[in-house]
């Protein structure tokens, strides 16, 4: 059985993807909040984001994490 460990590449030849713009719904909470997740409930802390996945999952995503990751869509 294969085993990799969670920090250390292994050595394969790996390729490039590039993840594809999936357009999620959020929301910035203001306050201490928990949400129920398909991995169980996750507390959100103030300025974290609600996040709305594509098959309506719910998740809290931490605003460093969201600025590094999501750029907001200004729909018109």
């Amino acid at each position: 059985m294969l085993q990799f460990k969670k920090t250390v590449p292994p050595d394969v030849d790996f390729k490039k993807a590039l993840k594809k713009p999936i357009p999620v719904q959020c929301v910035q909470i203001n306050e201490p909040f928990e949400v129920h997740t398909l991995e169980g409930v996750m507390q959100g802390q103030p300025g974290d984001w609600l996040m709305v996945g594509v098959h309506g999952e719910m998740y809290p995503c931490a605003d460093a994490i969201f600025k590094k990751t999501y750029d907001i869509i200004n729909e018109e």
